[in-house]
């Protein structure tokens, strides 16, 4: 039977709230999809994040466990995950479960309705933000989304919300051309869908901030040089 949705979900260090969301998005895709796959991206951790997820899995199907020692950056996790998934639809979503997976679903609803790309965002018409980011952080992600908006012509004012879904083989199409792996990735995979012809539709969400994401205001530069090395074309981008 093909698989008609695969769900990546990368971690590291989430030992605390791993097994949380792995019940609630694993419960969303038995009760939406007659075939779906989950997918969990262990990247690099130092706690007990792949044993819990091992565990998780013994007693449930479709579940598949990818644990890497070194870490990878988010981008390359999600790439080893994309590369392992089947779904005709796939995506992938933050262990923190700042998405719920009620509202994770309106972007399936987003692409069983012609959409080749569908992302949650905190800031289209109709989102509502249930606990914020402190100031720090949402001045940074404003000014960053901005940049992107103005180097890449992606007419999207959220681009690193942790909820996307996509068409399988168009993801597919793009992976050899992606060169981000760390949190310059999303960018790097929209504009490469948008250059593909991809329609790329943002959908509000209702989202909260959780305390204990692994990134910090100290990657900035390094994004910053990431958008650069895309734009330009250029490997290594990281």
């Amino acid at each position: 039977m093909d698989v008609e949705f695969s769900l990546v979900i990368p971690a590291y260090n989430e030992e605390a709230r791993i097994e949380a969301t792995l019940s609630k998005y694993y419960d969303y895709l038995a009760s939406t999809f007659e075939s779906y796959e989950l997918i969990v991206v262990a990247d690099g951790c130092t706690d007990r994040t792949p044993q819990i997820v091992e565990d998780f899995s013994k007693q449930r199907d479709s579940i598949t466990l990818l644990s890497f020692k070194e870490k990878l950056g988010k981008g390359g996790g999600l790439m080893k995950g994309f590369e392992r998934a089947s779904g005709k639809l796939l995506g992938f979503t933050d262990a923190d479960e700042s998405v719920s997976p009620e509202e994770y679903h309106k972007l399936v609803d987003a692409l069983q309705n012609g959409a080749d790309c569908a992302i949650a965002s905190r800031r289209a018409d109709g989102a509502h933000i249930q606990v914020k980011q402190p100031f720090a952080r949402r001045f940074a992600s404003k000014s960053f989304n901005l940049l992107v908006r103005l180097l890449f012509g992606l007419k999207v004012r959220d681009s690193q919300c942790g909820a996307k879904a996509f068409s399988g083989p168009l993801v597919k199409s793009v992976l050899p051309r992606l060169q981000a792996t760390g949190f310059a990735f999303d960018v790097d995979l929209l504009y490469n869908i948008q250059k593909a012809g991809g329609k790329i539709l943002e959908v509000p969400i209702t989202w909260k901030h959780e305390e204990g994401s692994t990134f910090s205001l100290n990657n900035s530069p390094a994004m910053f040089r990431s958008l650069m090395r895309i734009r330009r074309g250029k490997p290594g981008a990281d």
